[in-house]
């Protein structure tokens, strides 16, 4: 029975340090620093710990250009213990997303393009009406219903062509049939900003909210339009969806002196963007929160338990005895390092979030 003791955690709530105590993928134990004993002991001074980073926002369909990359290398080898692929796949493949899932060390989720294309041959998969198949969507989230935890709509210009609004129509229609919730990635209009909010429904998520593109979340006053204001008091949920092109330092400052925050803080991360930026990884995006003003509580927030309660699945939120090992180690480097978002527009972080380890279950993998 293999006992694995991690020594001298600490959490982002707490400097007191503690120990860990794992048994055959199972916390057993949390206890005195230095008092527990195991087969196995890492040392994590200077570590904090945390529930596993979760991240709402992804595409791990490895076959896929340029929107795909592969599930470990954008989670657990970057400390994440959960990814969400964000509509990479529609009905007509979201069984290759599944089985490649099955073989992932990092734990997998889906949002089901409400396109049957999904993104694999092309990314203006809501141009044409036809490829919206409602009956189709229904029988794979019968399927798949432990996968599937929404559906993903991509509602801008470059996605729908002349289609407007009307995929958005139907995507929500499939949503409330299915009851399931939806994600809508939001970009350049027509269709307008002010009309999608204003579809939106409570558990509904807008990603990219921060994006810098026309079209966005603030008014030419520089102020906050009121349809998201509204949107937030029916429910709807913030989700940051970096991204090659969708996250502005500008917006975001605006809008948490205007007194709005992400709900969840995500990457959009693939194959491109992780190797050349401006994501890297969800560690990376984090930081530019702590840049400008969030306490690293409240990003860790926002990572962990945030997104499992969006999820329904509380137990991924939490350090809990009797819970099955779902963690994630980093530090908090001092560093100075410029970041810079999607617009090529840049902050100075004087200290740095970096993962160190991810465990799930009985295995541990060091980032």
């Amino acid at each position: 029975m293999h006992t694995r003791v991690l020594r001298a955690v600490r959490t982002v709530h707490s400097e007191e340090r503690f120990d860990l105590v794992i048994r055959q993928g199972q916390i057993t134990a949390i206890e005195q620093s230095g008092s527990a004993t195991g087969d196995e002991i890492i040392d994590c001074s200077g570590q904090y710990v945390s529930s596993g980073w979760i991240d709402m926002h992804v595409h791990a369909m490895d076959s896929y250009q340029p929107y795909g990359d592969d599930a470990d290398k954008i989670g657990v080898g970057q400390g994440v213990t959960t990814i969400v692929d964000a509509g990479s796949c529609g009905a007509d493949h979201l069984e290759e997303l599944y089985q490649r899932s099955r073989t992932a060390k990092t734990r997998v989720l889906a949002f089901l393009n409400i396109s049957r294309i999904g993104l694999g041959l092309r990314q203006d998969e809501l141009s044409r009406a036809e490829w919206i198949d409602p009956q189709l969507a229904a029988e794979t989230i019968t399927k798949y219903r432990d996968f599937i935890v929404g559906l993903k709509a991509r509602i801008s210009r470059s996605v729908v062509k002349e289609e407007g609004i009307s995929p958005l129509s139907a995507a929500l229609l499939i949503s409330e049939q299915a009851k399931l919730p939806l994600m809508v990635h939001i970009g350049s209009g027509p269709p307008g900003i002010h009309e999608v909010l204003n579809s939106l429904r409570a558990r509904d998520i807008v990603t990219h909210y921060l994006h810098g593109k026309a079209n966005n979340i603030l008014d030419n006053h520089n102020e906050l339009i009121p349809e998201l204001n509204a949107a937030i008091r029916r429910g709807l949920h913030l989700d940051v969806g970096h991204g090659t092109a969708s996250f502005s330092f500008h917006v975001a400052e605006t809008a948490k002196d205007r007194g709005v925050h992400p709900d969840t803080i995500s990457t959009d991360i693939y194959r491109g963007n992780r190797v050349h930026g401006p994501v890297y990884s969800l560690a990376d995006v984090m930081t530019k929160f702590m840049i400008i003003g969030y306490s690293l509580a409240e990003v860790i927030d926002r990572v962990t338990k945030r997104a499992a309660d969006w999820l329904g699945r509380p137990e991924l939120g939490r350090i809990q005895v009797g819970d099955e090992a779902n963690l994630t180690l980093f530090e908090v480097v001092p560093e100075s390092r410029t970041m810079t978002d999607s617009n090529g527009d840049t902050r100075l972080a004087e200290s740095i979030i970096q993962s160190r380890g991810a465990i799930i279950g009985e295995y541990f993998y060091s980032s």
